[in-house]
């Protein structure tokens, strides 16, 4: 606990002033720094776009979005808002980030960001096509056409480059070819004899796809690390090994991949892509400190969720499994269902993200 304090409290005064940052900018009538936070990623930071597509990886239904600023579901998976769009009112826009393919969206609100994020996607377009998903490789596309549609609104060629260039690129991506396709199906096994291989070849694919991002203008990039994920209730709950606790294999992979995308990716992709700002944002080591010690961080519950049992509710699990249990306040659990983290937990991992790397794009 006291190394995490240590960790976090020099970058908490960040915290204290982003709020008037933003404002003293406004106020001068000074452009932002980062006009605009643009995602790719999975079910972690997906705001809506499932909701447009043929896939049963959706949570636009009741009790996700239960406590939103409407009460209403949106396709986020989490009781309200996702760390994303914490980050991007952190940033002086706007409070959240809208689902790319919502078609009521207006340029005024392209232009603060977007996001491509599909839940249940992955690095690998296997793992995608799992649950018939949006590949990363479409979310690419949708980058391509998104510059498109900006330089032919009323923004024109210099507005859309500016946004482009000088927009945030966040990345949360990397769980599900992990633990939906390497331990669940056979296919990359075949191909992969271990985690620590098929990691290598992820890792090839976020390089393939920062560079895509860079020639298309992106500079300010962060690529989120993965999470404890043998904590996952559902991971707990399906933990052959040990019922009920941590599968300390999965997290062992999570570190190992974390460890090689921090040292080795980052700093090449920094040194070889000129102009390029990408930075790491760990949030494996909060995350675990949540779980092992909820208490310490004013959670009461860290191994369910608060929808159903919480042992294996997620999606559609999730909205049958309310009609037998629905937890009161979802503010003292870590997870509102059986994957996916509450609102209080991703706003608690986005300040975290924000004081220790983000402020320096700030």
């Amino acid at each position: 606990m006291s190394s995490l304090i240590s960790k976090y409290l020099p970058w908490l005064l960040v915290l204290l002033l982003r709020g008037g940052v933003a404002a003293a900018a406004a106020a001068a009538g000074g452009k932002k720094k980062v006009p605009a936070i643009i995602v790719f990623g999975d079910s972690s930071v997906d705001t809506g776009n499932n909701n447009f597509i043929p896939t049963i990886a959706r949570s636009n239904f009741w009790p996700y979005g239960r406590d939103f600023a409407d009460g209403l579901p949106t396709g986020r998976f989490s009781n309200g808002r996702l760390a994303t769009d914490f980050i991007s009112e952190a940033f002086g826009l706007p409070r959240t980030i809208p689902a790319y393919l919502d078609t009521n969206l207006t340029i005024d609100d392209l232009a603060t960001g977007v996001s491509f994020a599909s839940a249940s996607t992955g690095l690998d377009n296997a793992t995608a096509g799992i649950m018939s998903v949006i590949s990363i490789a479409e979310q690419l596309g949708y980058l391509r056409e998104y510059k498109e549609r900006l330089r032919l609104s009323k923004l024109g060629e210099a507005g859309a480059e500016e946004i482009v260039g000088e927009a945030l690129y966040i990345w949360s991506i990397g769980t599900n070819d992990f633990i939906e396709n390497y331990y669940n199906l056979p296919q990359r096994r075949m191909q992969y004899a271990t985690a620590a291989e098929y990691g290598a070849y992820l890792l090839g694919l976020v390089e393939a796809a920062v560079r895509e991002v860079h020639a298309l203008g992106g500079r300010k990039m962060d690529f989120t690390g993965l999470t404890p994920m043998g904590c996952l209730p559902a991971e707990r709950l399906g933990n052959g090994d040990d019922p009920g606790q941590c599968n300390e294999e999965y997290n062992a992979v999570a570190r190992s991949f974390n460890g090689r995308l921090r040292g080795e990716l980052v700093p090449k992709l920094n040194r070889e892509l000129s102009g390029l700002r990408l930075v790491y944002a760990d949030t494996y080591d909060l995350f675990d400190a949540v779980v092992r010690k909820p208490v310490d961080y004013g959670f009461e519950n860290a191994e369910r969720g608060c929808c159903g049992t919480g042992l294996f509710e997620a999606g559609y699990f999730c909205g049958l499994g309310t009609s037998m249990q629905l937890c009161g306040n979802a503010n003292k659990y870590v997870f509102f269902d059986a994957i996916h983290p509450t609102e209080r937990m991703y706003s608690i991992l986005a300040d975290a993200v924000i004081n220790t790397t983000l402020h320096v794009f700030l």
